[in-house]
Order: C-alpha cells, then sequence, then structure tokens
C-alpha cells in the first residue's frame, strides 16, 4: 500500500478504535475505506511554472483575491501557485490540491475574510 493510502488507514483505524471497535475489525475496515478513498481521491499532478510537482505535504490552500482574478496560495506563501481569471476556477484547483494533500481549501472573499473551508484532512 502506498504511503498516501496507509497513513489514511492508520488515521481511518485509529478513528475506529477511539470509537470502539475491536483491533482487528478496525484495521480491516480502515484498510478496504482507505483504498476506497484513494480511488475516489486520486492524486492529481499539476503544474509550476512548467515543472510537475505532487501537492503531498504542501500547506493548507488559500483562495485570495488578486488584482481583477483570484489565486491560489499555499499558507504563509507571499507567491501565488497558480493565478485564475475566476473564483469558482480558483476554488476548484485548490479543492482539487487540498483533497490530494489531506489539507484545506480555505475560500476568502474579495475583501480578503474567509468565506468558508473545505476541510479533506
Amino acid at each position: 500500500m502506498e504511503k498516501r493510502t496507509r497513513d489514511k488507514a492508520i488515521e481511518i483505524a485509529n478513528a475506529l478504535l477511539d470509537e470502539g471497535y475491536e483491533e482487528g475489525r478496525a484495521i480491516s475496515i480502515a484498510t478496504a475505506q482507505a483504498k476506497k478513498w484513494n480511488e475516489d481521491h486520486p492524486l492529481h499532478q499539476h503544474h509550476l511554472n512548467d515543472s510537475s510537482s505532487h501537492v503531498e505535504g504542501h500547506s493548507n490552500f488559500h483562495v485570495v483575491p488578486d488584482g481583477d482574478g483570484w489565486a491560489v496560495k499555499e499558507e504563509g506563501a507571499h507567491q501565488a501557485l497558480v493565478y485564475m481569471d475566476t473564483k469558482n476556477e480558483a476554488v476548484e484547483k485548490a479543492k482539487k490540491w487540498a483533497s490530494d494533500a489531506n489539507k484545506s481549501a480555505i475560500i476568502h472573499r474579495k475583501d480578503g475574510t474567509v468565506e468558508t473551508s473545505h476541510n479533506y484532512s
């Protein structure tokens, strides 16, 4: 099992153990759910400056206003990962990357305040 899927299985198993599941049953359920999660949330590649890169391990992603458009930035970063013409495009990109990286996509309003967030961890 690849690391990303194994980490998800461990996360699920720990939650099941906290709920009182027997260890063997928790592991069995968690393994099946993690494999299904991996199928439903494939690790996409994205292009930054024409070089391919995985998003796994990155910080949360923020959709922020940028001039007449919108940018997707990693938390704490000054430079955007990508610039988009519409907010919807930026939101979809941030949600995809956040899902792949088990992080959050935090969506801001035009005035910079937080509108909503999507947690994939």
